[in-house]
């Protein structure tokens, strides 16, 4: 038996395949693609797998990409189930203003850091939870497991994309991030990691305020790798596949592990 997990972003398929649908189930196997190539995903990756015996997926890349990932989940006669947020599950509290219209993806990041923290034996913490990717969210859990809201910002692609286009002769590469920039790739790429990183700190801030306590500092994501300097001035600690433990603990309690076509 084998569960699949898969998050959709806005750049990227990255899909794992778990031993079942339990939040402390092994990895067995895990991949990601463009969404320009997900036409070849079946030839290149899963037609190589076992068939899952079920799946949980969430998706804000829109409906002509999902109906594409649908047309090869279908060649294992698989059930596609794709997570939409609700006001409550996986021990959270969704405090949007209409939970529906909560990303799936910060809606299973969400449940995933909810997790961690009970792992951990801190049911107790507030938890901030952020994931970097073709955008930044940094969102807020109290010590009860309460959504408290959210920002959501530009990740690293979109501010340089925003200056190219808006400022005449910037199209650089990315570059560094370091103390005091002395060219302009190094100096945009640092100008966009002190703006994640300034927020992050706010947010830090205005949530130990709240919750009277130093909260979980949870990071995530394709793009988490550029902001290791962070660590060096907030308790951050980086999590592989968050979004896919928030699936895994929601298939869980869903009792999806045995779904059928």
């Amino acid at each position: 038996m084998t569960f699949l997990v898969i998050d959709i972003g806005n750049t990227r398929l990255k899909w794992g395949l778990y031993e079942q649908a339990h939040p402390e189930s092994p990895l067995l196997h895990q991949g990601a693609v463009v969404l320009e190539d997900i036409d070849g995903l079946w030839e290149s990756a899963w037609q190589h797998l076992p068939r899952p015996e079920g799946m949980l997926g969430c998706v804000v890349a829109g409906e002509a990409i999902k109906r594409r990932v649908e047309e090869h989940l279908n060649r294992w006669g698989l059930q596609p189930r794709w997570l939409v947020a609700t006001p409550r599950a996986g021990g959270v509290n969704n405090g949007y203003d209409h939970p529906h219209r909560l990303g799936a993806d910060r809606w299973a990041a969400l449940v995933g850091a909810r997790h961690e923290a009970l792992t951990q034996g801190v049911a107790r913490a507030a938890a901030l939870v952020i994931m970097v990717g073709t955008a930044v969210t940094i969102d807020a859990l109290d010590t009860q497991g309460n959504f408290l809201g959210g920002a959501i910002m530009p990740g690293f692609g979109l501010m340089l994309r925003a200056l190219e286009t808006g400022t005449a002769g910037l199209k650089v590469p990315m570059g560094t991030a370091t103390d005091f920039p002395t060219n302009t790739s190094d100096a945009l790429t640092s100008g966009g990691t002190d703006a994640i990183a300034g927020a992050v700190d706010r947010a830090y801030r205005r949530l130990a305020r709240r919750e009277g306590c130093d909260p979980l500092l949870l990071m995530s994501g394709g793009a988490a790798p550029k902001l290791l300097s962070l660590a060096d001035e907030l308790p951050v600690r980086f999590v592989d596949h968050l979004i896919f433990l928030g699936l895994l603990v929601l298939a869980a309690e869903q009792g999806l592990g045995r779904q059928t076509s």
